[in-house]
């Protein structure tokens, strides 16, 4: 494929076409007329030697290509689009724009939120977006990272991507402050024999895979895609939680439960921020970073991870 012979304003008209699925609307969309609109689904039709768009009734739907060219044209706009936003010089006072960041509800509560009052006081024209990650992070991280402007994930999930290292967390036990066969200490043997409430995401975090070397298997009662929700479920019941110790210190005071050392020696969670090659020195991103890591820092200096209460 030579990219030289394309015309690439064709993405913005394909993108348009394919999620509107009619002509005057999509022209509409991108402020073209009927008639350019058509000429450029002439144009994608023949390059793509397909219908894209077929007429079912007195409406079009997606052929087969179309489908599959729906979610990639989407992908390649947000790419176009940040390469050419590309600046080299950025000045977080005066500029007004939009940064996508992916996170865990964890990674909002615990460090999102003090970036965001950074953001606020030093960058007003600043906006922070801040998505949940899919479940598709490990398996399509390249694509991933290519339509955002950063990952907030811990060390041991995704790798060969640049990082900056931001804070260190560790790994604690929640359980109900009337646990009726728990009093100020867990055992392994409590880990087997107690339900357990868990984060859902199919990308486990190395903690939990440490549980599985160590022999325990958790007997999962209830999982949820929000670390924030476990406190409120193991509240009042005989579950147990593995939770971050930062984020624990925030939600102890909204739900009745305890938290407890782990029964072994948890490895650490070093949360850090990823991002795909295409930004490393773009002006913006290079600002963005800085910030982030400047974050990280002071939460690391201001106070240690808060130990069990």
């Amino acid at each position: 494929m030579n990219l030289s012979r394309l015309d690439l304003n064709l993405v913005v008209a394909l993108r348009s076409l394919l999620e509107e699925r009619n002509v005057t609307r999509a022209g509409q969309r991108v402020g073209l007329s009927q008639p350019a609109m058509s000429a450029a689904l002439a144009r994608l039709r023949r390059h793509f030697d397909d219908d894209l768009l077929a007429r079912v009734g007195g409406h079009y739907e997606l052929t087969a290509l179309g489908q599959v060219l729906l979610d990639r044209t989407a992908t390649a706009y947000d790419v176009l689009e940040r390469l050419f936003a590309s600046q080299a010089d950025f000045d977080p006072v005066s500029e007004s724009r939009e940064f996508k960041l992916i996170a865990s509800d964890y990674a909002v509560a615990v460090f999102g939120t003090e970036l965001a009052r950074v953001v606020h006081e030093e960058a007003p024209g600043i906006r922070l977006r801040f998505t949940q990650p899919p479940t598709t992070i490990v398996d399509d991280t390249a694509t991933l990272l290519s339509t955002t402007d950063g990952l907030l994930m811990p060390h041991g999930v995704v790798s060969d991507f640049p990082a900056t290292d931001l804070y260190q967390d560790r790994w604690v036990f929640l359980v109900a402050n009337d646990h009726p066969s728990v009093e100020d200490r867990l055992t392994r043997q409590d880990l087997g024999r107690l339900p357990w409430v868990t984060y859902q995401r199919t990308y486990d975090a190395p903690a939990v895979r440490q549980l599985g070397m160590l022999g325990v298997e958790p007997r999962v009662e209830v999982s949820v895609d929000s670390f924030q929700l476990l406190p409120l479920l193991v509240a009042g019941t005989r579950r147990i939680a593995l939770i971050q110790a930062r984020l624990a210190h925030l939600m102890t005071p909204l739900a009745a439960v305890r938290v407890l050392e782990p029964p072994y020696e948890a490895v650490p969670l070093r949360e850090a921020m990823w991002w795909h090659p295409v930004h490393t020195h773009d002006a913006a991103h290079i600002w963005l970073r800085e910030t982030a890591a400047r974050v990280g820092r002071r939460m690391a200096d201001g106070h240690d991870t808060p130990e069990p209460a």
